[in-house]
Parts: structure tokens; C-alpha cells; sequence
């Protein structure tokens, strides 16, 4: 892989999904779980969008006015936009801040990601859904992202994420890799994130940041040993043999399905 150039990386914690208390009011229970997230140490973190306009523009003004100015706010609609839904709420969001708006559009439209990208100063990411470099050449050459999100556990595994990863470089666009599920993903794409560049060279260039999943996940914690962990919104690289985690194989066993 090259040597990692880092042992630790910055966290963003994902999470903030809609749920109701017995009043059916979601913005006091994202208030309180946003503020539990500053109180960990996070200095970014991600909520979802795409329940319609009102809703999210609702919901991302809130949570600003929650965790202040300082703190770096992503938003993701799982492909909950249309062309012209995205534009619309893009361009809403803009006064607050936004890191980036994570797939608006459904995966296959590349053109429509490209489009968007002229029509908001707010960095589009996306690549979740996006396989092998052969899918990302597509994207990179289009210019159809400001933040490609390849996830190491399904876009072709660690060799084909830094091959992707070195494209990346070469058009100067950010690499963030998507992570989700186990703790053996979690582990794997630390493990490509200590040997990631840095953007190409720029003043304050940028560091890619570790998708931290902090809703509750029996397979990202039980699953190791030694659980990955972040404090004060740092996580370290595991440094054991092969992707520096032990897999508790009672835990496999438990969720084992015949």
C-alpha cells in the first residue's frame, strides 16, 4: 500500500436519523443527540435529507443553530432528489454551511451530478454506490463530483480504493471514503486511510476525515476484541497484523445464519 503517512485521522460522526418522540417531535431528539456528539469531542458530523423541502431545510437550520458555526455539518439523501429537488435545496442550504451534499441524485446519472455542481457553491460527494475504477474514470472525467466516497469494503477492496484514490489525485478532487457495516470495514478503510495523500498540493490541503457510524451497531463494536473507538474526534490507526483488528468469532457465531 505504499506506508501510511498518518496513525490517526479525524472523525465525523454519522447519524441523526429521523425518529419521534411520544409527541412526534424529531428536532429536540436530533438537538440532544447532536449536542452528545460535540460532547464526545466530534468536530463534524452527518444527518440525512430528502423527506421533502420544508422538512430538511426545517432540520438542517436547527441543527446549525444547535452545534454553532464551528462545526463542520455534511448532509446525505441517499438518492432522494430529483435534478431539480437537489438544485432547489442546495441552493437553501448555502447560508448554513454546508461540507458537502452527499448523493443527491441516483448513482447513475452522472451528467445530472455534473450539472449540479455548476448550479451550487456546496461540494457534491458521492461514489457509495460506484464500483471499480472503471466506474470512478467515469465519474472524475465527467467532473461530475467535488468528493468521491468509494466504499473499501465494496468498491473492489483495498488494492482497487487506492487505485481509485490515485485517480482521484491526479484530477485534484478530495477522497473520503464511505464506511459502513462491520468492524472488519471499519477497520479496512482506516487502513487505506493511513496511506492516503493529502489532496494535490494546495494551500491547506485537505486530510481525508474517517466516516465514523455512532448509532448503536452490535457489528462494529462486538465484532472486535479491541474495539475501533474515536476521543476527542480522533481515531487511531489499528498497527496490529493484517488490518490491525481480532475478530471475536463467539460474536460470528451468535449472528451466524444457517
Amino acid at each position: 500500500m505504499g506506508g501510511p503517512v498518518r496513525s490517526s485521522v479525524r472523525a465525523y460522526a454519522t447519524g441523526l436519523y429521523r425518529r419521534r418522540d411520544d409527541r412526534g417531535d424529531n428536532h429536540r431528539l436530533l438537538a440532544e443527540e447532536a449536542r452528545g456528539y460535540l460532547d464526545a469531542g466530534f468536530t463534524a458530523m452527518k444527518t440525512k435529507v430528502g423527506f421533502g423541502f420544508d422538512d430538511d431545510i426545517a432540520l438542517v437550520e436547527m441543527l446549525r443553530q444547535t452545534i454553532g458555526g464551528g462545526v463542520a455539518l455534511f448532509v446525505d439523501a441517499n438518492h432522494g432528489c430529483d435534478r431539480v429537488q437537489a438544485a432547489r435545496l442546495a441552493r437553501a442550504m448555502e447560508p448554513l454551511g454546508i461540507g458537502w451534499f452527499e448523493e443527491p441524485l441516483e448513482p447513475e446519472d452522472v451528467a445530472g451530478y455534473a450539472e449540479l455542481r455548476t448550479r451550487t457553491g456546496i461540494p457534491i460527494a458521492g461514489g457509495e454506490c460506484s464500483f471499480t475504477r472503471h466506474d470512478f474514470r467515469r465519474i472524475l472525467e465527467a467532473g461530475a463530483m467535488d468528493v468521491i466516497q468509494p466504499d473499501t469494503a465494496s468498491c473492489g477492496g483495498l488494492s482497487e480504493a487506492k487505485r481509485i484514490a490515485d485517480m482521484a489525485w491526479t484530477h485534484g478532487i478530495r477522497y473520503n471514503p464511505h464506511v459502513w457495516g462491520t468492524g472488519i470495514g471499519l477497520a479496512a478503510a482506516m487502513q487505506l486511510l493511513a496511506v492516503l495523500p493529502t489532496t494535490a498540493p494546495a494551500f491547506g490541503a485537505h486530510q481525508p476525515l474517517l466516516e465514523y457510524d455512532s448509532t448503536p451497531h452490535p457489528f462494529r463494536q462486538d465484532l472486535l476484541v479491541e474495539p475501533i473507538r474515536v476521543a476527542d474526534g480522533i481515531a487511531h490507526v489499528p498497527d496490529g497484523p493484517g488490518l490491525g483488528v481480532e475478530v471475536r468469532r463467539d460474536v460470528l457465531e451468535r449472528w451466524r445464519v444457517n
